[in-house]
């Protein structure tokens, strides 16, 4: 007999279960009409290379390592032909990352030292690149450079080792792999190591041992894919072939494409750790140029021993003409150390802005959260804008699986990404993610590091890093997702009692960032709001820039990064005739307190 008010073979649904369904079935009506696109379920167990959508800067590769790249030919001169399905796919779309109308409105505080003038380019066609490289850069829709490019380029190109610390999402990656592939782009035939020919290559009698000119080593999956990806753009139409071997994908794949050749390597330390064991297989004896990329990232998650090998172990060019560069959002002193014993005793030093900032294009809201009313603070959050790509941060893996399906059964289209899962899934969900057919993410910190997709809106961190994890650097790390290189965004974090230990940095942040600080956190503003001290933990007494006699310019390039790049108009900041903006001694040109001292600080 079946239980009262029930149907016999009909579960009973009681009413609070009801009152559930009801709820979900409001949510998922309310969000279909305020135009997000229908959730899409992964199958973890059988899920598959996803098809890309029509603008997808990548192929349909099952793995991101297999995407397609420019073959070079042996009957091509010195410039292959323009192959238009590969331009189309490398350069079109919406999911390029493109330089912002805000970029005028950043400024930011470049330090140099070096040995030498380091003269910063104002326009790419200025730079003394390659012409195949200057139509790459001009198909990747790159019209000026930007702070940390300006003064990379010119280093690199002068043969200068060099260490450079600037902001995330300030073009750091196009800082270093235009002028080296450019610098190669000429020479690859007389440097590179003989490769077959693609077009009769046979997998069985044709492989070859690569032996790369250029090696990129990077902490995370998904930063390798990116870098990757900007290699496969800059290296289009040249002999230099780019690869990538990084944990989780199948060995067998990679390894293929490295017997056939390569030039460029991007790799993640494990996997490199794994390739460099069979000297068949990868030779370091041709390399050019060594690139530590998020350095500081590399250092402190343990992979000091890698950084020793790659530098100065294995088969390693030890030559002069072997350049070293380093890369990282903060310099610790692990990070000094290499520096001081691989590098040359000159490298060049750069800091683009205060080691560990953000920027004022990043619009910050904390907003008060008790820890049981998260879950619907965020679906009102993201419900109260427009549909957006929007980047949702967790402190742990299973909370991020329950906010992914916390949001999926509200009828978000959501995906997620954290370390317990495996790399065909994370690469799908970046896929799904990147072509917004699933435009919100959940992600742990870790996972996301160095994160660089086009068009993210919103970040929200649903738990905001304690200082146990790097806290206030953490931060900024994720908000560093949206508003790059000068988009514009918004980060909102969720703050309680259990944030206590980040308050003060916080609150440090905002000011300096001029964002509004909530009325729960006014008692953390110092009293000298207007002198906020850092203490960035790159300045030893023993090792502090020197800086020279000559101290701080006082005007700067056009009086920060929105001078010199402007229209021509009357006003301060227009690009002068002598020189470039109303900098040093008017600029670039300038031979009166010119940038000619070889220790400056100057505003961008």
């Amino acid at each position: 007999m079946s239980d009262a008010g029930s149907v016999a073979g009909t579960p009973v649904i009681d009413d609070a279960a009801a009152a559930l369904i009801e709820e979900q079935a409001k949510a998922v009506a309310m969000v279909r009409e305020k135009g997000w696109n229908n959730p899409i379920p992964f199958n973890y167990n059988t899920v598959q290379g996803g098809e890309p959508a029509p603008d997808e800067t990548r192929d349909s590769a099952p793995w991101l390592s297999d995407a397609a790249i420019y073959e070079w030919d042996d009957d091509y001169g010195t410039v292959g032909p323009k192959n238009p399905d590969l331009e189309k796919m490398l350069f079109e779309g919406d999911n390029l990352m493109k330089i912002g109308h805000q970029i005028k409105a950043l400024e930011f505080r470049v330090e140099t030292q070096c040995p030498e003038p380091i003269n910063p380019v104002r326009e790419f066609d200025q730079a003394g690149l390659h012409p195949t490289m200057l139509d790459n850069v001009n198909l990747s829709r790159y019209h000026e450079p930007t702070p940390i490019q300006a003064y990379c380029i010119p280093a690199v190109l002068l043969g200068h080792d060099v260490v450079a610390i600037a902001q995330t999402g300030s073009g750091k990656t196009a800082a270093y792999l235009i002028p080296i592939i450019s610098k190669l782009m000429g020479k690859a035939r007389d440097l590179a190591a003989p490769r077959p020919n693609p077009a009769q290559y046979n997998p069985l009698t044709d492989r070859v041992r690569a032996e790369p000119l250029v090696l990129v080593v990077c902490p995370t999956r998904e930063l390798a894919c990116q870098i990757f990806d900007e290699a496969r753009r800059l290296c289009y139409r040249s002999m230099l072939r780019p690869c990538v071997i990084y944990g989780g994908a199948p060995t067998k794949n990679q390894r293929e494409q490295l017997e056939m050749g390569c030039d460029v390597l991007i790799a993640t330390p494990g996997r490199l750790m794994d390739f460099m064991q069979n000297m068949n297989l990868l030779s370091f004896s041709r390399l050019k140029f060594t690139v530590i990329d998020e350095a500081d990232e590399l250092l402190s998650s343990g992979w000091e021993d890698v950084m020793e090998k790659v530098f100065g172990g294995s088969d390693t060019n030890a030559d002069a003409d072997h350049t070293y560069l380093m890369f990282s959002a903060t310099f610790p002193k692990e990070a000094r150390r290499l520096a001081r014993q691989y590098m040359d005793s000159d490298h060049v030093k750069i800091k683009v802005g205060r080691i560990g900032s953000t920027h004022e294009n990043i619009k910050q809201s904390i907003v008060y959260v008790n820890e049981s009313e998260k879950n619907q603070a965020l679906f009102d959050l993201i419900f109260s804008g427009p549909p957006q790509r929007t980047l949702v941060f967790v402190n742990s893996k299973a909370k991020c699986d329950m906010v992914d399906d916390f949001l999926y059964n509200k009828g978000l289209p959501t995906t997620s990404i954290h370390s317990n899962r495996t790399q065909r899934e994370r690469e799908d969900a970046l896929r799904a993610f990147r072509t917004a057919k699933c435009p919100i993410m959940v992600a742990t910190g870790v996972t996301a590091r160095g994160l660089d997709v086009a068009n993210i809106k919103h970040v929200i961190n649903y738990d905001l890093p304690s200082t146990q994890y790097d806290g206030i650097t953490e931060y900024v790390h994720r908000i560093g997702r949206t508003a790059r290189i000068g988009n514009e965004g918004k980060a909102t974090s969720f703050f309680n009692d259990r944030n206590e230990d980040i308050g003060e940095d916080l609150v440090k942040l905002l000011l300096e960032c001029k964002q509004e600080i909530p009325d729960f956190l006014e008692d953390r503003i110092p009293e000298d709001r207007e002198n906020i001290e850092w203490n960035d933990g790159t300045d030893d007494e023993d090792e502090e820039l020197n800086l020279g006699d000559d101290g701080i310019a006082t005007e700067g390039f056009g009086g920060g990064f929105g001078g010199g790049f402007g229209e021509a108009d009357t006003s301060a900041v227009a690009v002068a005739d002598t020189g470039f903006g109303g900098g040093f001694g008017g600029g670039f040109g300038g031979d009166v307190d010119g940038f000619q001292a070889n220790d400056k600080v100057a505003s961008w």
